[in-house]
């Protein structure tokens, strides 16, 4: 049996994540390997913040040193997660290739512990102890998209993604890009009720949009009169709703098509903390690729 190293996050949200993103892989290789079109392609699995690959639902109010800096306060976001890179070997029929990111060492490690597990797949997983957002832009641009194709699962704990690395991925014409977006969790904590987010926690927003236009869509900046005097004020305008939508409408400048039916994640208060998003880069695909995200994120 493989020791594995506790790798907590999550709650039963995850498991409404796995499921959605099992369900999907599995009628995505049903087509790479029965259309005959679709069988010339070589398929690759990429998860970006992969863990150790397994859960472990144990509760723990304990956060796991290094890897919450964008979580705060939420004991239930702070449980054991993880497992999506077992939903992807488990898979069948099974993709050409298995690509596992994770920056933390120990977790890398025990990802390579998946080679024993999956000894079937041989040296079709593979493991990068790298920082996703670089690895990604560089795979994107060397991999050729001709004969490649992919489904990319970004689940970061918080706001890793960067919007270059987004932007990669929509060029590739080649990628299904699944995207946990931070909506209750980090982003909205971020957006201050009265005044702009300070310059760093700006920074980290526009990075995030691969826009400022964050600004004006979650802020609105009016005259306000008091006993004293007349004076201009900016307050916060956006809710949950309008934060998720406006996401969602910037994944469509740059992708071929995306799912407008993301779907919010819950905490047991009934709080949204993520938004799974789906969006597809393959013009030919994204009408098939749309219709079958749009129906397992409805269901």
């Amino acid at each position: 049996m493989i020791k594995t190293t506790p790798h907590q996050f999550g709650g039963s949200w995850t498991e409404e994540k796995l499921e959605r993103i099992r369900k999907y892989l599995k009628e995505y290789m049903k087509i790479f390997s029965k259309n005959p079109r679709a069988k010339y392609f070589r398929t690759i699995y990429v998860d970006a913040f992969a863990g150790t690959g397994y859960r472990d639902l144990t509760k723990s109010n304990e956060p796991v040193g290094g890897l919450f800096d964008d979580l705060e306060g939420d004991a239930e976001v702070q449980r054991f997660l993880n497992g999506s890179a077992v939903v992807a070997l488990e898979n069948q029929p099974p993709f050409s290739e298995y690509l596992f990111l994770e920056k933390e060492p120990k977790y890398a490690k025990e990802l390579n512990l998946l080679k024993e597990r999956y000894v079937h797949l041989g040296s079709s997983i593979q493991v990068h102890n790298e920082e996703a957002n670089q690895f990604l832009q560089n795979w994107c641009q060397q991999t050729d998209w001709t004969k490649t194709r992919a489904v990319v699962f970004l689940d970061p704990y918080g706001m890793q993604v960067k919007w270059q690395t987004l932007e990669m991925i929509a060029k590739t014409q080649g990628i299904d890009l699944w995207i946990l977006f931070p909506l209750g969790q980090a982003v909205n904590r971020l957006l201050t009720r009265k005044g702009l987010p300070d310059e760093s926690q700006s920074t980290r927003l526009t990075e995030l949009f691969g826009t400022s236009d964050w600004k004006n869509a979650f802020y609105r900046t009016e005259m306000v009169t008091d006993l004293f005097d007349t004076r201009e004020q900016t307050s916060k305008i956006a809710n949950l709703e309008a934060i998720g939508k406006f996401f969602v409408e910037r994944l469509s400048v740059i992708f071929e098509k995306v799912a407008k039916n993301p779907r919010p994640l819950k905490n047991s208060r009934e709080v949204p903390i993520y938004l799974l998003c789906f969006a597809v880069s393959n013009p030919k695909g994204a009408s098939t690729a749309i219709r079958i995200a749009s129906y397992i994120l409805g269901h």
